[in-house]
């Protein structure tokens, strides 16, 4: 039998997850070899990349359209890897526009797709269950409301559990306590929505800085974002201690309160019981054709999950640093509105359930490839 997995991410956070599960795969089968398309985790997980994940890492409906002719050629490449190497299986990690290509090139090599952290069809393109259900094998899923979703549209998908339970330090993280005069800012880890974003959060932090002078600003540098192309959209009388990203959940815990680019950070902060404002900005063109399509009241996951807003949401025009600011004021200045707002999160783990995603991901994946080659 083909020792050898394709293993597939296409932004930071995939990245992470697509190592957990590599990782769990190989306890499972230590000769087990992966090659596919990734980043450093999966990387340092000993995955073979043969492709950056930064050639798909497009943020927005005109930024796709203008990065096509790049993703075309990339996907003939993918299919020429795929033909030569004919791995065991396909891995596919969150990322549809693009690995949904990719699952449809495996399928008609005969090659059986697994993907795991499911596509968001809930918020939007429901018609893409159909999709799952004629080109992968199995959809591996996070979030507990994701499960009944499927099942309602004729696909029973599995519940794995969310592996951001394995990854954060917990336990070391809730015996930190907050500092309560740091802000910290979480401006995301693609470049446009950092050039988009980090200008609106360094001007609130100003602003929230004349109320309190004593109020320390850090900031979470991504994987592969470099701390010079970050300052630059720091104006030079604010000082800012940048975080690698060994550190960015100890600062995360850390600061009384954050403000954070929409994604998995700012469930990551959720989870770690930090307050959080959430931005985001796209094109124009890109909000009104996605404010159409999308089919959900948030844009958060900790707010989705809990079903109400327990992180304040501040899109399109509305991030604005005099709007972050003063969304933030209440938690820095007073005590009451921060312990009401701590208290809000305390729920979101029970939600999530227990440790162990990874492995519930890899057993019910190598389970399959045994019940295929019976």
């Amino acid at each position: 039998m083909n020792g050898t997995v394709w293993i597939s991410a296409g932004e930071a956070s995939g990245d992470i997850h697509a190592a957990s599960l590599l990782e769990a795969l190989k306890r499972r089968e230590p000769g087990l070899r992966a090659i596919g398309m990734g980043g450093p985790a999966l990387a340092a997980a000993g995955c073979a990349v043969r492709f950056p994940m930064r050639l798909i890492s497009l943020v927005g409906l005109t930024e796709v359209l203008g990065g096509l002719p790049r993703i075309l050629r990339l996907l003939g490449q993918v299919k020429r890897a795929l033909k030569a190497e004919r791995p065991r299986a396909v891995i596919l990690t969150d990322c549809p526009d693009f690995h949904f290509r990719v699952a449809r090139i495996a399928k008609k090599l005969g090659i059986p797709v697994y993907y795991y952290i499911s596509p968001q069809v809930w918020a939007w393109r429901s018609g893409r269950v159909r999709f799952l259900r004629e080109f992968t094998r199995k959809v591996l899923c996070i979030l507990p409301f994701e499960k009944e979703f499927y099942a309602l549209r004729g696909l029973d998908a599995d519940y794995v559990g969310h592996p951001l339970m394995d990854q954060l330090p917990l336990a070391e993280l809730d015996a930190m306590p907050p500092e309560p005069d740091l802000l910290g800012l979480l401006p995301g880890s693609r470049r446009k929505e950092i050039r988009a974003l980090l200008p609106e959060f360094a001007a609130a932090a100003r602003l929230l800085r004349r109320d309190r002078p004593e109020l320390r600003i850090a900031l979470a540098r991504a994987p592969g974002v470099e701390e010079e192309f970050l300052r630059a959209f720091l104006p030079p009388d604010l000082p800012v201690e940048i975080c690698g990203p060994a550190e960015r959940y100890r600062m995360m815990r850390r600061s009384c309160a954050l403000l954070a680019a929409s994604g998995t950070a700012t469930l990551e902060a959720a989870l770690i019981g930090t307050p959080t404002v959430v931005g985001y900005r796209l094109s124009a063109f890109s909000f009104a054709v996605g404010k159409a399509l999308v089919k959900v009241q948030w844009v958060s996951l900790a707010n989705l999950i809990m079903g109400r807003e327990v992180l304040p949401e501040l899109l399109q025009e509305r991030a604005t640093a005099e709007e972050f600011a003063a969304r933030l004021r209440p938690w820095l200045l007073g005590s009451t509105a921060l312990d009401a707002a701590r208290a809000d999160l305390a729920g979101l783990r029970r939600r999530l359930g227990g440790p162990g995603a990874a492995d519930r991901a890899a057993q019910i994946i190598l389970d399959d490839l045994a019940v295929l080659n019976r």
